[in-house]
């Protein structure tokens, strides 16, 4: 069984191991937090590791099965991030506002899809023979739809597995999942509430690095998973590969054999994000600057920017071995 493979190192240049201003914390988190640095509370990353090992094997599990999978991450940085990665693993996404009722009121849900799919159709077969007001109309209805249905569409049910980015910003996605026994894997910030998650993944989840990387593990995961059904299925996954299937950007490693199976890619840069710009730990100079966490809709939250968190000490977990491979 093959699972994503990723380092120490790229946790680190993510920013993962950066938490959010201590007077933010919860207190239920305190066993995943190594230490505090200038006022920062530093994410034990050994901690991290095999939760997120853990995690992706779930996910790889649920694809194999033939599982539905839904990421959901609606706050800016999320966006992008996960509707690329869930399209690249064929699953599904939610990254505009999270409808009351998705997954608890599927069945209207289902009515809304069929009826946007209804409107696409006869926009494409009647639009010449509309009046013009009318197109204006369904095109404007259409659009609305899409923005918030258009990553689920094409899911026809409730998903087996819930991926989501920050809890807090989607605690209606999370209560929901969990009122209908849906496992949800979800990123823990320093100020989340781990209770009730059933694989939760210690780690910055503002710095838009971070999100990256997490959704393209998340992705190779359900890639794994959907080659492993193909070969049960006695699919020729070398022609499927041929046939457009999305390749892993990260190295994927047997786990019994441990051989390589693809090249490991370098994180993506980051794209945007005020939490992303601070500095990180000095010292090390294989250690990159990453971004502290920060929470942009809390207008009292002081600014990380200005923060420059100090490296671990080499004991630190959050430091030590980075130069060699995670493992589970």
């Amino acid at each position: 069984m093959s699972i994503p493979h990723f380092t120490m190192r790229q946790l680190l240049e993510a920013g993962v191991h950066f938490g959010h201003m201590v007077r933010r914390w919860n207190p239920r988190m305190a066993p995943y937090i190594h230490s505090e640095r200038d006022g920062i509370h530093i994410i034990d990353l050994q901690q991290t590791v095999p939760m997120l090992y853990a995690a992706l094997a779930f996910l790889r599990e649920i694809a194999a099965g033939g599982g539905r999978v839904l990421f959901v991450g609606t706050k800016r940085q999320a966006q992008n991030p996960v509707e690329e990665h869930a399209r690249r693993c064929g699953q599904h996404y939610v990254n505009q506002r999270w409808l009351g009722g998705m997954l608890t009121n599927w069945k209207t849900i289902s009515k809304s899809i069929d009826r946007l799919k209804q409107m696409e159709q006869r926009l494409e077969e009647d639009e010449g023979n509309l009046p013009k007001k009318e197109v204006l109309n369904l095109q404007r209805q259409r659009v609305k739809l899409l923005r918030s249905l258009g990553g689920i569409r094409e899911m026809g049910g409730l998903p087996d597995a819930m991926v989501v980015v920050d809890t807090n910003h989607e605690r209606i996605a999370v209560a929901e999942a969990k009122s209908l026994g849906i496992p949800v894997v979800a990123i823990l910030d320093t100020n989340s509430d781990p209770v009730g998650i059933d694989y939760p993944i210690p780690g910055n989840d503002d710095a838009t690095r971070a999100v990256i990387l997490y959704c393209e593990l998340a992705a190779n995961a359900v890639l794994g998973g959907l080659e492993e059904e193909q070969k049960l299925a006695g699919v020729d996954v070398g022609a499927s590969e041929e046939g457009g299937v999305g390749d892993a950007s990260l190295e994927v490693i047997d786990e019994t054999s441990g051989e390589s199976a693809a090249a490991e890619e370098e994180p993506a840069e980051d794209a945007s994000g005020p939490s992303e710009d601070a500095p990180g730990p000095a010292g090390d100079a294989a250690e990159p600057a990453a971004a502290a966490s920060d929470n942009s809709g809390d207008s009292d939250h002081e600014s990380q920017a200005e923060t420059t968190p100090p490296e671990p000490a080499p004991s630190d977990p959050t430091a030590s071995e980075t130069d060699v491979e995670a493992t589970p």
